[in-house]
């Protein structure tokens, strides 16, 4: 049996999840990365031919959790598994298209794929759960209601599949990370306070990930701002002028 440890990764073919695939290669793991842009993929594995395998997949289709089996046998199995793949926005305007879109990749194939990884893990003695979710789904957030409310929806999931693993006494780690503002093409403009580079963030993910955190607030300043919006009272949260 191989000792060269193993992760796939959904949704690196941009942003965040691409920047941690590149530092796992780097650091000499076997990789498995899926996501919608076949020509991203391409590109990705060209760099490292011998430590990367790909797939095309997108989350919100039915067939997703087939595919992610297929990439697993690919890679020669799975120590890691991460998601990153998501889609969010600012809707004032409540457009349904741009809310249900949403709900479809940050609920519905969020649970897709998170429910196959753990039941791998389950069939093959354990592993670490890891997702990229935000700090957003700490409150909701007037600009962004699709966005923040699955977000919250992913904390909570995971929490959840958290305590089932230890009820079923199962060896699976789940790791919940939640970044702040990060300048990827979800955020397309710079009027966000406290914007990290995607390369910042991928390597406290890497860290986070290593370290096998149950959470990670991505970084410091935003671990700082989360407790303090935690502990602001309902009735004056919907006054703030939460906006970009």
């Amino acid at each position: 049996m191989t000792s060269t440890k193993r992760i796939i990764i959904i949704g690196a073919t941009s942003g965040i999840g691409n920047e941690v695939a590149r530092l796992y290669i780097k650091q000499g793991w076997r990789i498995g990365v899926a996501g919608r842009r076949l020509e991203r993929l391409e590109e990705l594995h060209a760099e490292a031919p011998d430590q990367i395998e790909t797939i095309q997949l997108d989350v919100t289709c039915p067939d997703a959790p087939e595919r992610l089996a297929e990439l697993i046998r690919k890679v020669g199995g799975m120590d890691v598994f991460l998601l990153s793949s998501g889609v969010g926005s600012q809707n004032r305007a409540l457009n349904p298209e741009i809310e249900l879109a949403t709900v479809q990749t940050n609920t519905v194939g969020f649970t897709r794929m998170v429910t196959a990884a753990y039941g791998y893990f389950k069939e093959h003695g354990g592993g670490q759960l890891a997702v990229i979710s935000s700090i957003a789904g700490t409150k909701g957030l007037g600009a962004a209601p699709s966005y923040s409310a699955t977000k919250r929806y992913q904390n909570t999931y995971i929490e959840a599949l958290d305590q089932l693993a230890r009820m079923e006494k199962l060896p699976i780690v789940l790791t919940d990370i939640r970044p702040g503002f990060v300048k990827t093409d979800l955020l397309k403009n710079d009027k966000y306070p406290m914007l990290m580079s995607p390369e910042y963030v991928a390597r406290k993910i890497v860290k986070a990930i290593g370290r096998k955190k149950r959470h990670a607030v991505i970084d410091w300043k935003y671990a700082i701002l989360v407790f303090f919006w935690k502990l602001i009272p309902g009735f004056i949260w919907r006054r703030l002028p939460i906006h970009n």
